[in-house]
């Protein structure tokens, strides 16, 4: 059944979901997209925002958090797309991609893409050529914008076709290039409403043959530290995401059936403010668990400890004796003995996987993959 749509400005054309969405509307949206709600909603979330910023801002050694939350983050977004993977391999492989599974590498190349388009905003801005680059990386092959048809998203239950994205490279060209403009020009809109808008306007070009949900997502994270709301790539945006996920489709389409810009927006800005909450309060208690952690080696251990050390096994939960070495902390058979004594009083814990040891980190593996946030406190030395 076809859906008759009022949204075009040009000569209307009926929506149907199996047909290419070519008459995809330009934006800005029409009409007005900030209500009185979407700018309530927009304070709440900025703030959130501007307390993650400074929870990031103040700790200590910020390649903890850049060395841990991305991970997080490139999980959950692959999980949305049925790229299924645990913390435990995407840590354990983080350094070690090639003798992870097909899924892990996959999810790892997320994070790589996350970092690659972080570093490249010192030197441009967003653009159709890093939503290029970033997907790029993603699927680890080269991506370009879509040049042929039949590409379609299905229900993954019936497989009946939902929505199928417009076609023909030139037309998706520009209206990327009207995604574009819209996401640095429309500077009279809230940059939180330009990304929740911005998102949907990608995910509905769907410029890629495959990668396109996660790109998005990156972008979004992006655009966030573009705007300078954010100064690291540490939002846990897609766990709110998964945690929602039938939301997040149905509101989706929901645009472009019904233009119902209001309800997605506010979805996306929810998402931005509770997991801003989240990140912050996740932020605090890894603090909190470093300097307990920090105290608790010095006292038991006041030959070997080190605030290197320390930040070593924070940065990499699962360590090897040659992270220790390569930060110029120990030599290898003293490396290798400083593992150990930690092993021994209960901050890490030892395991041979193959031929390879590894040390982790128990109690910071269970603060990240668990909603708590209460410190398991070491005994007193």
């Amino acid at each position: 059944m076809s859906i008759k749509s009022d949204i075009f400005d040009t000569d209307a054309v009926p929506w149907r979901p199996d047909q290419p969405h070519n008459g995809l509307p330009d934006l800005p949206p029409q009409p007005d997209v900030e209500a009185k709600a979407v700018l309530k909603q927009c304070i709440t979330a900025r703030a959130a925002l501007a307390e993650l910023r400074q929870a990031a801002e103040l700790i200590p050694n910020q390649s903890v958090l850049i060395s841990t939350l991305p991970l997080l983050e490139a999980g959950a977004s692959s999980e949305i797309e049925n790229v299924v993977t645990t913390a435990d391999r995407l840590f354990q492989h983080a350094h070690d991609e090639e003798r992870a599974d097909a899924d892990t590498r996959e999810a790892l190349r997320y994070r790589r893409a996350l970092f690659e388009g972080y570093r490249a905003l010192a030197t441009h801005p967003l653009t159709t050529r890093t939503a290029e680059v970033v997907c790029s990386r993603i699927k680890g092959v080269e991506m370009s914008v879509r040049r042929l048809p039949g590409t379609a998203l299905r229900n993954q239950v019936t497989n009946a076709v939902v929505y199928t994205p417009p076609e023909g490279e030139s037309l998706l060209r520009q209206k990327l290039a009207n995604w574009e403009r819209f996401m640095h020009e429309a500077t009279e809109l809230d940059p939180l409403v330009r990304m929740a808008v911005g998102h949907y306007q990608f995910e509905a070009i769907h410029p890629f043959t495959d990668g396109n949900g996660r790109t998005g997502r990156v972008l979004n994270s992006l655009f966030l530290i573009e705007q300078e709301l954010l100064t690291l790539p540490i939002l846990y945006l897609s766990r709110y995401i998964n945690t929602h996920r039938p939301d997040y489709y149905r509101l989706l389409l929901r645009v472009t059936t019904h233009a119902d810009w209001d309800a997605w927006i506010l979805y996306m800005l929810r998402a931005v403010e509770e997991t801003a909450r989240w990140t912050t309060d996740k932020i605090a208690a890894i603090r909190a668990l470093q300097a307990h952690t920090a105290d608790f080696v010095r006292q038991a251990l006041p030959k070997i400890y080190s605030h290197e050390l320390v930040d070593l096994v924070f940065e990499r939960p699962y360590c090897r004796i040659s992270d220790v070495t390569d930060r110029g902390i120990a030599k290898r058979q003293t490396a290798s003995v400083y593992l150990k004594q930690l092993v021994g009083i209960g901050v890490l814990a030892e395991q041979a996987i193959g031929n390879e040891k590894l040390f982790i980190h128990p109690k910071l593996m269970r603060m990240l993959t668990t909603e708590h946030n209460a410190i398991d406190r070491y005994p007193v030395a």
